[in-house]
């Protein structure tokens, strides 16, 4: 087999964007707020919770580890709902132009389209959130160059699961071993790992002290000139030299 590159993958929290405590965490503490509940999610707290991947799920966590209200009769409903708040919240984050890409993220995807690699976005999120990141802030110009957006309740399983990732190579006839995949948490790390893909590492605030041992490169961003840390080149060098 030979060893191209195929396929560029992002993950889309903390690598196209460092959405989590300034975008994510905002918006569910105006979610809590809108609904009445008497809940705030300090910046620590909310890095135990980026523990459990996704925000349905990571509410359902919060709620089972401390009180589900008493007039909550159907919980799954009631995380839904709140949910779909936490979302339009979150898109007038996005929609303000609040949080910027991070840097050397249009870059490298610049590269890539430059060369005709496969770009693709995989996502534990809400896929309307991820989508309207991809399309705000990289562009339409470059979304148009993206083949695929998987994100959300795509799949049952969430990162560390590698369910995601298999689909993407499944419905997009992709060689696991022919991508690279740019992650910043040990959970989405070990999905891709479990794929077969090749990862680096983007790490931030929340993830910088995680074990990313095993992974190809761990980098604190991207890079642009003069900081260049990432370019597509030293990526077509991993997939060659395993």
């Amino acid at each position: 087999m030979t060893n191209i590159l195929q396929a560029l993958i992002f993950d889309c929290d903390g690598v196209l964007v460092d959405t989590e405590r300034d975008g994510h965490r905002v918006a569910f503490n105006q979610a809590f707020a809108k609904k009445g509940l008497n809940i705030e999610w300090d910046v620590q707290l909310y890095g135990d919770l980026l523990k459990v991947a996704g925000g349905k799920e990571r509410m359902h966590h919060y709620f089972n580890s401390h009180q589900w209200h008493d007039n909550i009769t159907d919980k799954d409903d009631f995380i839904k709902d709140l949910h779909r708040f936490k979302t339009d919240c979150f898109m007038q984050i996005i929609e303000s132009c609040q949080l910027p890409l991070r840097p050397g993220v249009a870059r490298l995807v610049d590269e890539a389209i430059a060369d005709n690699i496969t770009l693709v976005v995989c996502s534990t999120s809400n896929e309307r959130a991820v989508t309207l990141v991809v399309e705000r802030l990289l562009g339409p110009e470059r979304r148009s160059h993206f083949k695929a957006i998987f994100a959300g309740d795509v799949v049952s399983k969430k990162k560390p699961d590698p369910e995601i990732y298999n689909l993407a190579a499944h419905q997009l006839n992709l060689e696991p071993t022919q991508c690279v995949v740019v992650e910043d948490s040990r959970n989405g790390f070990l999905a891709a790992q479990a794929a077969d893909m090749h990862c680096i590492v983007t790490t931030n605030g929340y993830t910088e002290q995680e074990d990313f041992s095993h992974a190809d490169l761990v980098v604190s961003e991207l890079g642009d000139p003069p900081n260049i840390q990432v370019t597509l080149e030293s990526l077509k060098k991993i997939i060659v030299n395993k």
